[in-house]
């Protein structure tokens, strides 16, 4: 999929943003990416909420393969092949998919703020780390002699 039938396929849904992602594009819309387009298929992202319709319709998460496993993204589902046909309903899944994206969103938050409450690590003025640096540098050069 290019990047003018993406923007085709969500214009009933409304502006969509369409950026390189990994294989293929990240579809987002308010700065907030709901969907990914990968040689794989569409995914739309999903949650406990909207699953459900999900498994409904046949579909799987999005998996891909490692040398020693398969990884299945549980967060990502393949767009029923139906609703490419259907641009009123694939609009309400987007909605549903940016709403999913949304909620995620709103669930990291507690934990940024309490990695950011954390103690800040102890500065070093840069020239006492540069000193620090040559010195480690200096101890190693004499351990290997």
């Amino acid at each position: 999929m290019d990047r003018e039938f993406l923007i085709d396929l969500f214009a009933d849904f409304g502006p969509v943003t369409i950026r390189k992602m990994f294989s293929g594009y990240g579809i987002s819309a308010d700065g907030t990416n709901f969907a990914l387009s990968l040689r794989a298929g569409l995914f739309l992202r999903a949650d406990e909420v909207t699953i459900p319709d999900f498994e409904a319709e046949g579909s799987k998460p999005f998996q891909y393969s490692t040398r020693a496993k398969t990884v299945v993204v549980n967060s990502y589902w393949e767009l029923p092949a139906r609703l490419f046909d259907d641009s009123a309903e694939l609009a309400q899944w987007a909605r549903a998919a940016l709403a999913a994206a949304q909620r995620a969103t709103v669930t990291k938050r507690p934990k940024a703020k309490k990695a950011a409450a954390k103690k800040p690590a102890k500065k070093v003025a840069p020239k006492k780390a540069a000193a620090k640096k040559r010195s480690a540098h200096k101890a190693a050069k004499k351990t290997v002699r």
